[in-house]
């Protein structure tokens, strides 16, 4: 065995001498081949997808951005249309604010306003009173209207009190017997408080229903006026005296 163990070692210290010089070079160069050869692929591989990947990140990015703008630009457009509607609405308020202004109420061709509006009260040398009658002849069943109108000669607006206190009205008959005052006992308010434009004109209207008026508030008339001709006046502190005449038709 020792012999045998012996040759062993001395065989395979020859083969070992003979073998690098040609052996080792050739496995040196086989060997290493398919370790090196794989590595030149993940390592081109790898090169090949970093700058690949460079170059798109960027421009997805970019097209993200863009996308982006896009939809903002989007949400602003509509949020620009609500505001735009918005303000038509208010318009449609202000139309309706004005419409309501202008129209007047009650017989009243002006606009009216409280006794304690802050308006200054209309100087009687700056008013102008008309009156007249809506018609000259009234049949049975008509009730006459006085028309009071005031002209305001000032060059500021102002407030004047037409009611029946403030400008007094009476019907007198042809034997200038007082039929009717507006001041006896009167139905409706005692103010007719109106607003009167610098230069502008106003009107108050009076509507008679044909009874004679009585100083007894609680016991009212029942007589009314018979047909004929009467003499209508009005009176107001600083003003002349106002007259028109009508007519009460038979039929």
């Amino acid at each position: 065995m020792v012999v045998l163990l012996v040759a062993l070692v001395l065989w395979f210290v020859g083969s070992g001498d003979d073998g690098p010089p040609n052996g080792s070079a050739g496995a040196g160069a086989s060997s290493p081949a398919p370790s090196i050869t794989p590595g030149p692929t993940p390592s081109g591989s790898a090169i090949t997808s970093r700058p690949g990947g460079r170059d798109e990140s960027p421009g997805e990015e970019t097209g993200g951005g863009g996308t982006g703008t896009s939809s903002g630009a989007g949400t602003g457009g509509g949020e620009g249309t609500g505001g735009s509607a918005g303000s038509g609405s208010g318009s449609g308020s202000q139309d309706g604010s004005s419409a309501g202004t202008s129209s007047g109420t009650g017989g009243d061709s002006g606009r009216r306003v409280a006794a304690g509006s802050p308006l200054p009260n209309c100087a009687p040398a700056a008013l102008e009173l008309a009156l007249s009658s809506a018609k000259v002849s009234y049949g049975p069943d008509e009730k006459p209207e006085f028309r009071i109108t005031a002209k305001n000669t000032s060059a500021a607006t102002c407030k004047a009190d037409l009611g029946p206190l403030a400008v007094v009205l009476t019907v007198s008959d042809d034997a200038d017997d007082e039929v009717w005052s507006s001041k006896q006992c009167p139905r409706g308010p005692r103010t007719a408080w109106l607003s009167v434009p610098a230069g502008g004109t106003v009107t108050h209207t009076v509507a008679w229903d044909r009874r004679y008026s009585t100083e007894q508030c609680d016991k009212p008339s029942t007589r009314s006026a018979s047909p004929g001709t009467y003499l209508v006046e009005a009176a107001a502190p600083g003003q002349k005296v106002l007259r028109a005449s009508i007519t009460l038709a038979k039929d």
